[in-house]
């Protein structure tokens, strides 16, 4: 870290503390050239996830929009507000696998995944309109394949 005063590079830490419960860290530093004190706050870079949609253009990672087409599919259902946060939770933290970027099919899956552990009726709402049903025979093949897996 270069003096503000000086412009010398060498300094040392005297005192390091963590600002209240974020990730900024402050330090306060002394300068082994001049003597002279200054702070300094160090906190860590995120880069947001970017989700590519099926037309390949890229938006951020709104975790509202995830639980929202959740809560949707749970409508009139008897799952829970907390089950539906789990879900979210859950997809959230395997998200952090991905670097940068990530399919928004991949995140559809994952929910499919853990909707159809909570709720069938859910899992075929949302898989109506994640993959995109547009008749009765693509609903038929959906509940044909989840009776064939129980």
């Amino acid at each position: 870290m270069k003096c503000p005063f000086c412009d010398n590079d060498g300094d040392k830490v005297i005192d390091s503390r963590p600002i209240d419960e974020s990730s900024v860290i402050r330090r306060r530093r002394e300068c082994v050239k001049c003597k002279k004190r200054f702070t300094t706050y160090e906190r860590l870079e995120e880069m947001p996830l970017m989700v590519i949609k099926k037309d390949n253009k890229r938006e951020v990672y709104d975790r509202s929009k995830l639980r929202q087409g959740i809560v949707i599919a749970c409508t009139k259902r008897s799952v829970s507000i907390d089950d539906i946060e789990k879900i979210a939770n859950e997809i959230e933290e395997e998200l952090k696998d991905y670097i940068m970027e990530v399919p928004s099919g991949t995140i559809g899956e994952m929910a499919l995944k853990r909707l159809k552990k909570v709720d069938e009726v859910a899992y075929v709402r949302f898989a109506s309109i994640y993959r995109e049903f547009d008749n009765v025979d693509a609903f038929k093949n959906e509940l044909d394949e989840l009776k064939k897996k129980e």
